[in-house]
């Protein structure tokens, strides 16, 4: 299992203009109190996220009102370390993804910018008609290793279409291929994002033996259908 979520803390990267990260105790036990309790201050598109249509579009639902589906399943981390400008529609061409893939993560220059404490703008993102490739593709899931999927065009473009957007994802660790996703955002309700936990389970799908996340989640959890190619 691959833990692919950001560590959020003070004095993290935080997208500009978004509220940063507090952690201080509301309840001490050094102070008297029975026990420890946090207070925690943060955006709703802090660390790894998931973002809601809410988020660009006004009547759109919120984080907890989100299909969990999406969310849960086969997954194909893309290499997109090659992007060097706005991911495009020939750029998304140019991966060769499998054949009926319905989640992909793109590992991108991104990942290196988790190094630094601070923001920057140097990074690389889907434009619109990346994302329109991709609901033509038809996707159910796009997630990418820094804290935007694209510019407002692509936000809309699959948001609009009801399709998962994941933010903020941590691939240094992780190789080019096919995983089994699981990333669940906080129930908040009437938000437009929230904070989530992504992990991913390498597929190695080996005769006479059940592939690494299912013997991970264990035998209640139902294994996707069979395909030709990695979906």
């Amino acid at each position: 299992m691959i833990d692919v979520s950001v560590m959020i803390r003070p004095r993290m990267p935080i997208y500009e203009g978004d509220p940063g990260v507090e952690i201080a105790l509301a309840q001490s036990i050094e102070r008297g109190d029975v026990a420890n309790v946090s207070r925690l201050d943060l955006g709703a598109h802090t660390g790894t996220h998931v973002d809601a249509p809410r988020h660009f579009l006004p009547d759109g639902p919120g984080a907890g009102e989100l299909a969990l589906e999406p969310f849960v399943g086969r997954c194909h981390v893309a290499d997109a370390t090659a992007a060097a400008g706005p991911i495009d529609a020939a750029f998304i061409a140019s991966l060769g993804l499998p054949r009926g893939t319905e989640r992909v993560l793109l590992k991108t220059p991104n990942s290196r910018l988790w190094e630094r404490d601070a923001f920057t703008r140097d990074f690389v993102r889907l434009d619109g008609s990346g994302a329109r490739a991709l609901i033509e593709l038809n996707v159910r899931l796009v997630g990418i290793d820094y804290l935007s999927i694209g510019d407002p065009e692509a936000h809309r473009a699959l948001l609009g279409r009801g399709i998962g957007v994941v933010e903020g994802l941590d691939l240094r660790a992780v190789s080019p291929g096919a995983y089994f996703l699981v990333c669940l955002a906080l129930k908040v309700a009437g938000c437009d994002g929230a904070p989530a936990r992504a992990v991913l389970w390498p597929i190695t799908e080996r005769e006479g033996r059940p592939p690494r996340w299912q013997s991970a989640l264990g035998s209640s959890i139902p294994a996707p259908p069979e395909a030709s190619g990695d979906s």
